[in-house]
């Protein structure tokens, strides 16, 4: 419980919030804060929260019901995400949700590959598969940038269907990785160390003769799936910016950072353009990804540094047509590794910092809620002031975390919402094993004092 200045503290949060219930009326507020934007950004305080995932189907399932949302990206890679896009759709040969979702498998593939995930692409199967003849079906689309040899195969692939002299010059091309297996990393330093040459003019001159022929191979595309042409683009856009970003990954923090944001926001771009002209209407978009992008880097440590988001991106591109939700809890499990591609741990989130966000909401003592945050009301100013907001990637390290996960933000001009469950749970991974179901053990193991 909490003290009595804490009490008072929060008395504004408890005014303000919207509790939630677990019915998707909840949100209705939510809902009139977005009004007719048409790009919402959904955000996570972790990769491995079953709440976070659970309530952002929740929102994205009103999205599309009531606003007409027909597009739903997420921080995957493009290629993985557009065989569940190809299986939402109807034109997969996979049985499943579950066989749609086997492209994920590179670490950390529990935040794909997980039973939240499950239930809303096979909710958008059924929602598909429901609409009238000719009606726009909702897609599922990856924005990141890691795919660089999934990508190469991808491209390949269409150009030999389309255009197999085509696919010759391609293939030529993209044999400049061939040295590296599919370690996309070891490129990266060897090209920035002048340990091999650089293979940025063969990707950009691959991407620049598709997009001239554009018009003449979308004519070819009789042979293969509709939109065949769009994804071989994106996917040839990838490789041009993994290339960048593995070569700028050892050059410094924030270049890269803000080349993967800036590749995920120009992909969200090409999405609402592509659909606005396909289909001839105002393309909506729903984006999940961490708070960390989908917040405002402005208003954050990290945008001090120079840093930017897609978040800030989107308000930059499409102003008041932009709603950003951000996520956040106080204490529980979390899935989560120790160190990049080590095994998915069951770990346990400690109770938030004392002088942090996630603290002053846990003051607030409503097990779960909703903040719109209008601006000059007196939630936003107190959620202006800055404070710690703690950030939860892949790895979670608990003994270190005010150090790795923790930065100062002004929450209400991060984000126009937040959504707060004080207490959560790990999302269980479709391959979660003995080691995940035994959890963390005890601080005080094995002595249990």
């Amino acid at each position: 419980m909490a003290t009595a200045p804490a009490r008072i503290a929060a008395e504004p949060l408890r005014e303000w919030a919207q509790p939630l219930t677990g019915e998707a009326a909840g949100y209705d507020p939510l809902m009139d804060a977005i009004g007719d934007a048409r790009v919402v950004c959904l955000g996570e305080a972790t990769h491995g929260t079953h709440e976070f995932y659970r309530e952002r189907c929740v929102i994205t399932r009103r999205l599309v019901e009531e606003k007409g949302f027909t597009a739903v990206a997420v921080e995957a890679d493009w290629p993985d995400a557009y065989e569940v896009n190809r299986w939402v759709r109807g034109v997969s040969e996979a049985a499943t949700a579950e066989a749609a979702l086997r492209g994920f498998k590179r670490f950390p593939a529990w935040m794909w590959r997980n039973h939240d995930v499950v239930e809303l692409v096979t909710w958008l199967r059924g929602w598909n598969d429901a609409l009238p003849t000719g009606a726009t079906k909702v897609g599922f689309y990856g924005l990141d940038l890691y795919s660089l040899f999934t990508s190469i195969e991808a491209v390949l692939r269409y150009l030999e269907t389309v255009d197999p002299e085509a696919a010759q010059r391609a293939r030529y091309r993209y044999s400049c990785f061939e040295h590296f297996g599919e370690d996309a990393q070891a490129y990266g330093y060897a090209a920035t160390f002048g340990m091999s040459r650089s293979c940025e003019d063969a990707v950009v001159q691959e991407l620049v003769e598709l997009r001239r022929r554009a018009a003449e191979l979308a004519r070819r595309d009789g042979r293969v799936p509709e939109d065949a042409y769009f994804n071989a683009e994106r996917n040839a856009v990838v490789i041009k910016d993994a290339e960048e970003y593995y070569r700028t990954m050892f050059t410094g923090r924030i270049s890269s950072w803000n080349l993967r944001d800036r590749h995920m926001a120009e992909t969200v771009d090409a999405l609402l353009k592509h659909f606005d002209g396909t289909t001839g209407r105002r393309t909506r978009i729903v984006i999940w990804e961490h708070n960390s992008h989908v917040g405002d880097a402005r208003f954050t440590d990290m945008g001090r540094q120079g840093e930017w988001t897609v978040g800030q991106l989107m308000r930059e591109h499409y102003g008041p047509e932009t709603c950003l939700v951000g996520f956040t809890t106080h204490r529980g499990t979390v899935t989560a590794a120790s160190d990049w591609g080590a095994p998915a741990e069951r770990k346990r989130v400690r109770p938030a910092l004392p002088g942090s966000y996630e603290e002053l909401l846990h003051d607030a003592e409503i097990p779960s809620f909703l903040l719109t945050m209008p601006s000059r009301s007196e939630v936003a100013e107190l959620l202006a002031e800055p404070r710690l907001e703690r950030a939860i990637g892949v790895i979670y390290l608990p003994r270190t975390e005010r150090v790795s996960h923790y930065f100062h933000a002004e929450l209400s001009r991060q984000f126009d919402a937040v959504v707060h469950f004080d207490e959560t749970r790990a999302v269980e991974p479709l391959e979660a094993t003995a080691e995940w179901h035994a959890g963390e053990p005890p601080e005080t193991f094995p002595t249990g004092i």
